[in-house]
């Protein structure tokens, strides 16, 4: 048996932990910049404000029934995420960390312990509010695809309480039949829209599919979608998460940059992102490319792009920003004003698997790195490259942040007696 655990509404969520003002109001998280509304809490989904709608069409909505809007504070997002998955690790040695929010627990050789498992559930809920203060939806099942289905029931299917353990062949039809496509875990849209075509309307007629015809006419991940609908177990972590083949970091200005050093340090900062991406699962780099480019919204839009080939496969930061710092006459030119820029990392290998190069002009650091990696982990983000810049002046705009309660002094929340 496998349980999800999923937290509600996490940014939002998160922004109301340490604020108690928030937690009976309606609120809205905003994205990189406060562009657009990515997150909100139940309260905020009640008022039918559209999640991705750009802030400035809300705003007026927002301010007419006082709802709080918060920037993305990921710093306190990533902690608290963290201390989830820490207290899980009180039920469950056997645990996949499958996203920011979301935590799948193995639950083999649990029966003696919990021998009731919606009652494991409900615990779960109760000890994640009273340690942390935060909603967590469990669904519980043999399968992972029906472990997202029972959690997917236990957030919007009336009389579960938060908590939903798939036991019967009933319950699963009966849930099933409630769910869309595109509400089962790895349906995407466009494929919710070919399904129809074949007379699949939703989970359950999904799950009433034959695997071969599932894998003839999609592929073969229909075809364990299927299979897993079922109860047939055929999926496991490394199905779930596969590292990733390309490494990103992109995102644009709060301030528009026209000077070098100022996109130099923008630069420096993405690649040392993506290289602490790539050390997190355990890949190197053999292939950079970088970009900077202005709005395409301007009256001359223009973008830069360039590419380096290291010597051997890299994850060491310093080592992607000399190679950035030396391409930087082909992406700056005076008179631009920058926008955006990025930072993409190709042709992965596994670390354990890296061809050596006896006359290697690009050295990595891994204790180094291993170094840096451990105490940002322990006390927050508190080591960079110089080459990053201190003040950032053209760093993204969070006109709402809330203080980082959990990462740095100045915002510890204090108690007055």
């Amino acid at each position: 048996m496998y349980a999800l655990v999923d937290i509600n509404g996490f940014y939002a969520a998160a922004e109301a932990v340490f604020d108690l003002s928030l937690r009976r109001r309606p609120v809205i998280v905003l994205t990189n910049n406060d562009g657009c509304v990515c997150a909100m809490n139940s309260r905020a989904k009640a008022l039918n404000i559209p999640r991705f709608a750009p802030y400035f069409k809300v705003k007026e909505l927002c301010q007419r029934h006082q709802v709080a809007v918060r920037s993305s504070n990921y710093e306190l997002y990533a902690d608290l995420s963290a201390r989830f998955s820490q207290t899980l690790a009180q039920f469950c040695s056997n645990m996949h960390v499958y996203s920011i929010d979301e935590v799948f627990l193995d639950l083999s050789g649990m029966t003696s312990l919990w021998p009731n498992q919606a009652q494991l559930g409900h615990a779960i809920r109760r000890c994640i509010w009273t340690q942390l203060r935060l909603p967590v939806s469990v669904g519980i099942a043999n399968t992972l695809t029906l472990a997202k289905a029972a959690n997917h029931a236990a957030k919007k299917v009336a009389g579960y309480q938060g908590v939903c353990v798939l036991h019967s062949e009933q319950q699963r039809q009966a849930i099933l039949g409630q769910m869309k496509l595109d509400d089962v875990w790895g349906i995407g849209r466009r494929l919710a829209k070919k399904l129809p075509l074949l007379h699949i309307n939703n989970a359950l007629d999904l799950a009433s599919m034959k695997p071969e015809f599932a894998k003839a006419q999609v592929n073969i991940e229909l075809a364990r979608t299927v299979r897993e609908l079922n109860g047939e177990a055929v999926k496991s972590w490394d199905h779930v998460r596969a590292n990733k083949q390309q490494i990103f970091s992109t995102r644009s200005f709060g301030e528009r940059v026209t000077d070098s050093t100022s996109l130099n340090q923008a630069l420096v900062q993405h690649g040392a992102i993506a290289a602490k991406k790539a050390r997190q699962q355990g890949s190197l780099c053999h292939y950079m490319m970088a970009f900077a480019a202005n709005s395409p919204f301007d009256a001359n839009p223009m973008s830069f792009k360039v590419f380096h080939r290291f010597s051997q496969g890299t994850n060491d930061s310093t080592t992607i920003a000399n190679a950035l710092t030396a391409q930087l006459g082909a992406l700056f030119k005076p008179n631009v004003a920058y926008y955006r820029v990025g930072v993409g990392l190709l042709e992965l290998v596994d670390e354990q698997q890296q061809q050596l190069d006896l006359f290697c002009t690009e050295p990595s650091h891994p204790a180094l790195m291993r170094c840096m990696d451990q105490i940002n982990q322990r006390f927050g983000q508190v080591m960079q490259l110089a080459g990053e810049g201190i003040s950032k002046p053209w760093a993204m705009r969070r006109a709402f942040l809330s203080p980082h309660y959990t990462t740095r002094w100045s915002d510890v929340p204090k108690i007055r007696c």
